[in-house]
């Protein structure tokens, strides 16, 4: 009888010890898909922030160049360096897009001022650099979209059960979305 009660109790022991192996498991391949799932965030994140710093390494040349033709459109020259300033200071996503969202509504106003400069126009060094600007927008906007993405399959993932209480026993957070400035959401106007 001490024989068979001592075998019960290994069983209860076994299928314990497999619970709680199959529990630290699951577990683990959740906290393991968050973590890849966070990373690729990152990593998207990390590519809007390149196509930012090729734009803010272009601005000082772009200023240049105008300020070459257009001295006395001082306002806007330094509200693009100020908002080139502001954008580079930038820390969270947020900050960011704010910030960038200031910076492209001063290269429009910029971009804006050669219309009244023929000169500035056909100049080739302005016509290259407003080229490049206009691929690195193309760049940027492709990248926020990435970043979006993966913001939002992470967002999703981290929201569903039982994933939202295994992610908040490890402190994993929402990522932020890269809004859309403003330039960007209006409404074009077409004139005949």
């Amino acid at each position: 009888m001490g024989g068979a009660i001592f075998a019960g109790v290994g069983l209860v022991v076994v299928i314990v010890v497999g619970l709680i192996i199959a529990v630290g498991l699951y577990v683990m391949s959740i906290y393991n898909g968050l973590q890849r799932l966070r990373v690729s965030t990152e990593s998207a994140l990390s590519g809007i922030d390149v196509q930012l710093k090729r734009r803010h390494d272009l601005i000082p040349n772009l200023v240049s160049t105008v300020q070459g033709y257009a001295a006395h459109e001082k306002g806007t020259l330094d509200a693009v360096i100020k908002a080139r300033a502001s954008a580079m200071q930038a820390g969270t996503v947020g900050e960011k897009s704010a910030a960038e969202g200031q910076l492209s509504g001063a290269l429009g106003r910029l971009m804006a001022i050669a219309e009244a400069y023929p000169d500035l126009k056909a100049n080739q060094n302005f016509l290259q650099l407003q080229g490049e600007l206009s691929g690195i927008e193309n760049a940027i906007s492709q990248s926020r979209g990435n970043y979006n993405g993966s913001a939002q399959g992470f967002n999703a993932t981290l929201a569903q059960f039982p994933t939202n209480i295994i992610g908040g026993m490890f402190s994993f957070k929402a990522f932020e979305f890269f809004k859309a400035d403003e330039s960007d959401r209006a409404v074009p106007v077409v004139k005949f």
